[in-house]
């Protein structure tokens, strides 16, 4: 109990520190005196009340954080953080006269803060602008993860991270540091994410956008997560120049930011070239939305090459990058082209990024090792370790990555058959586990880019809501909460 009273008194104190960002759209609301002003008044003070008591009845129990406490207390705030960020949502619809479901509120906070970008609402242009900016703020903060930021300031309270830091980082390589110590990691990361994030502002802001909508999308191209102020998305702009700036910074979302530090410090692109994910990542991605504009304009969808590289380009690249922006409804495409892009989202990233899936270093080493099995057929006294950037990974590296890749793969499928049993075809059954387990955000069908996930039961939003969470945490922080010998003593 003593174990679980501090993880408890963590969880408190990261939940008073996630209501204080409710300060920002409340100041909007406050400025702009729109409509949410009170919800997210009344929200941010139940957000904090809730945090502080948690935090003050388990003061007493404060001490180093061993693996498994961090593994519970990432999944704990990961699924208490979207109820508090749904708080505003609840009142605002509420006083509205048109109540949002908890299941609904619940999903569009947790897509938010996984960077999943699926949404149940409509009318998004007619919600108050506070609301919009609260929905990307999520997708900001979700983006590198709460917890990295929480990093950075726990060892100031005596309290150290690493164990949170090894939880909540994405990708199998989680060893590696950017510093000594892992809040100057944290720090170092989000100094990245912060500068980079400016630039796409002003990129947007010059591209033509107004700075309220440069910040909401510039918000959720840095997280890949792909919420919108417009029903229609980019389609709403039809601009060349601000689907460029998207492209741009999706791409750059999508490397891993501890090679965009390495970058920085070297003053030079070597980092990007050494890097064993950086030039896969970016050839597959460019290659495939490539490919697909070209198949576009060959099947006659789109009568030049220049429109068809246009939307190919930006659609294809959204989506593989796990954005899932569009421009223009391509569940209308040969279905060919969009079910590639969802399977592609699920490999393209890397690893270190804001993206989803299961990282392209794990689809790297999957392919060394199956080149290893096959050369180790015709050759069975060969020696052919498996190797990244010339140095030999370890056995239980490669078991753990396959062990992933099973549950992954088991994980698709159950929900997938879960989906179908509640009443789905199925295209959209699996599209929609593909979107949610990928932290992709629209799928196929009616839930597609000009679609809403509000079409969906409450059963089966659970399911995506549920996917969403093992796919951001990357299912074994989760799943390990399920078994007997992590709660053994």
């Amino acid at each position: 109990m003593k174990r679980l009273a501090s993880v408890l008194n963590l969880l408190g104190l990261t939940m008073a520190l996630f209501a204080v960002t409710m300060m920002l759209p409340l100041a909007l609301a406050i400025y702009t005196g729109d409509a949410a002003l009170s919800a997210f008044a009344d929200a941010s003070l139940i957000a904090i009340a809730a945090g502080g008591l948690l935090w003050l009845a388990t003061r007493h129990h404060r001490t180093e954080l061993r693996p498994r406490d961090g593994f519970l207390l990432v999944s704990m705030v990961w699924t208490v953080l979207p109820l508090l960020a749904a708080i505003p949502l609840f009142i605002y619809f509420d006083r509205a006269g048109t109540p949002l479901s908890f299941t609904d509120g619940y999903f569009e906070a947790m897509s938010g803060l996984t960077t999943t970008g699926a949404t149940v609402l409509t009318g998004l242009d007619r919600l108050p602008p506070s609301i919009n900016l609260w929905r990307a703020t999520l997708v900001w903060l979700g983006g590198m993860g709460i917890l990295v930021l929480a990093v950075a300031i726990l060892p100031l309270l005596g309290v150290g991270g690493h164990q949170i830091f090894r939880a909540e980082t994405p990708g199998p390589i989680k060893d590696e540091k950017l510093t000594p110590r892992i809040a100057g990691t944290a720090k170092a990361l989000y100094a990245i994410y912060f500068g980079l994030s400016l630039l796409c502002l002003l990129a947007y802001r010059a591209a033509g956008l107004p700075w309220f909508e440069a910040w909401c999308h510039m918000a959720t191209t840095m997280g890949l997560g792909g919420f919108s102020t417009w029903d229609d998305g980019f389609a709403h702009f039809d601009s060349v120049a601000v689907e460029v700036v998207a492209i741009v910074f999706m791409l750059i979302a999508g490397v891993n930011f501890a090679t965009h530090f390495g970058a920085w410090q070297a003053r030079n692109l070597r980092p990007y070239r050494s890097c064993p994910q950086t030039i896969p990542y970016l050839a597959v991605t460019l290659g495939a939305a490539l490919a697909i504009s070209v198949f576009l304009y060959v099947e006659g969808i789109y009568p030049s090459m220049g429109q068809a590289l246009r939307y190919g380009m930006f659609n294809t690249i959204s989506v593989i990058t796990t954005t899932g922006y569009a421009n223009v409804d391509y569940t209308q495409w040969p279905l060919f082209a969009p079910l590639l892009m969802l399977l592609l989202s699920g490999v393209a990233t890397s690893a270190g990024s804001t993206g989803g899936g299961i990282k392209m270093i794990r689809a790297i080493l999957l392919a060394k090792q199956a080149r290893t099995e096959l050369v180790a057929m015709l050759h069975p006294h060969a020696v052919t370790p498996v190797r990244v950037r010339g140095r030999v990974v370890e056995n239980r590296v490669m078991a753990s990555i396959m062990a992933f890749m099973l549950m992954y793969g088991m994980s698709i499928a159950l929900l997938t058959i879960i989906m179908l049993v509640s009443g789905l075809d199925p295209v959209t059954a699996f599209s929609a586990v593909i979107a949610s387990v990928n932290n992709t955000g629209p799928g196929l069908g009616p839930i597609g880019p000009m679609g809403s996930f509000g079409v969906l039961s409450d059963f089966q939003t659970w399911v995506c809501t549920f996917g969403m969470l093992i796919g951001r945490l990357e299912l074994f922080t989760v799943l390990l909460l399920f078994t007997p010998a992590f709660w053994r003593k």
